[in-house]
């Protein structure tokens, strides 16, 4: 009997026993369902972590002021130590892509009758380069402009959205900020939320010598962000990094440092561990359904061989051998295991984007997980399905025929 006869005497198995079946294979969708959903949303969240991060730049360092456990960007620290002058070093450091300084400051916004209150970031042109934004008009401010330490502002969309009408082109607009007066002469794209949360369009960059002198009156930096110029040269770049800066500020061997250097790399890569870890362990939970599935499909096999007994006797009285009748209750089992894989597969993917669009998590759907479930739904076939097989083709046909339910 060939795969095409066991397939088709499997088929009429199952239409004759629609309820136990449909109820047999609903194991397997749950468990092949849960599977997808759970390493979605792990996905999900991993991915939304990578593009978080990689939103705030590519091969990045962040030079903070304080040591270890200094101040966070924007945030008022008891520590100042780094210098516009301390940037530009950097920036002429071997591999070094880009050195940009950055002094943060809360700022009252306004514009005609609308007023609101965003964060005033000091930096200078790099940025855009470091941060890969985009500008839905206008330009950004330049080198000379930091030089002349002028009033001017490129607008995230957040703030522009809060201070100008519908069809209002913000830039050549003048705004106050802090009562001072800037002139608008870009305005970026959206770029949505950061890792921890915060709106980065709700931002407003000016030139960082216009923060330093007008707003703040300082002549520290808080961060520097460094550009490496690729990945493989992140660790190289923030070891001279910090040689660099403990020179400059005459740090001995004994004290400690008055700067913070923060790897985005390894925080990416620590985050992915984390999430990754999560997935396979939700996975895993989910996974346990399908085991208690694949005993479902025991069952119900051992229960099939029980009632077939006398149909088993009378194949082996014609010629069945006990290869074919193991193949036969296999490809049972295999065709049941199968069906609700399908099934669950196309649960898995409807549930993950209900949960996405309802609920509001990231769901990200790999072929990895689809494969991965539909295998594990066929390996189950087969293990849970080859002791019911193994026991109908070892009866005695004699014993079989004489069998009585």
């Amino acid at each position: 009997m060939n795969f095409t006869n066991n397939y088709e005497v499997a088929l009429n198995g199952i239409k004759a026993n629609k309820m136990r079946s449909s109820l047999t294979m609903l194991g397997i969708i749950i468990g092949v369902a849960a599977v997808i959903i759970m390493i979605s949303v792990g996905q999900g969240a991993s991915k939304r972590i990578s593009d978080q991060i990689s939103s705030m730049g590519s091969n990045l360092l962040m030079i903070y002021s304080g040591s270890s456990g200094g101040p966070m960007r924007g945030a008022s620290g008891s520590v100042n130590s780094l210098t516009l002058d301390d940037a530009e070093a950097i920036g002429e450091l071997d591999q070094v892509a880009n050195s940009v300084p950055e002094l943060s400051t809360s700022g009252n916004v306004q514009y005609g009758n609308q007023t609101w209150t965003s964060t005033v970031d000091g930096t200078t042109p790099e940025m855009q380069e470091i941060k890969q934004w985009t500008l839905s008009s206008g330009s950004y401010f330049s080198d000379e402009d930091v030089t002349n330490v002028s009033m001017v502002a490129v607008i995230g969309s957040t703030v522009a959205e809060n201070l100008f009408s519908s069809g209002t082109d913000p830039v050549g607009q003048s705004i106050t900020i802090n009562k001072l007066t800037f002139k608008v002469v870009g305005v970026l794209n959206s770029k949505g939320a950061a890792m921890m949360g915060q709106d980065q369009d709700d931002i407003i960059y000016v030139p960082i010598t216009t923060v330093q002198l007008r707003m703040v009156g300082s002549k520290y930096v808080r961060t520097i962000n460094v550009q490496a110029a690729s990945e493989n040269s992140m660790s190289y770049v923030q070891s001279n990094v910090e040689e660099l800066l403990r020179q400059r500020h005459r740090i001995s061997d004994t004290e400690e440092d008055d700067f913070n250097v923060r790897n985005l790399t390894s925080v990416l890569e620590a985050m992915e561990t984390a999430t990754g870890t999560m997935t396979m362990l939700l996975a895993s939970v989910a996974a346990v359904s399908l085991l208690v599935g694949g005993i479902g499909i025991m069952n119900i096999m051992l229960v099939s061989v029980t009632e077939r007994t006398r149909e088993i006797g009378l194949r082996m009285a014609v010629g069945a051998t006990e290869s074919n009748i193991l193949n036969q209750f296999l490809v049972e089992s295999l065709v049941l295991c199968l069906a609700g894989g399908v099934l669950g597969i196309l649960t898995g993917v409807v549930g993950a984007k209900l949960i996405s669009k309802f609920a509001g998590w990231n769901t990200y759907i790999t072929m990895y997980s689809i494969l991965l479930s539909a295998g594990f739904s066929a390996v189950i076939g087969v293990f849970f399905g080859y002791y019911p097989a193994k026991k109908a083709a070892g009866l005695d046909p004699i014993e079989a025929l004489r069998f009585e339910k």
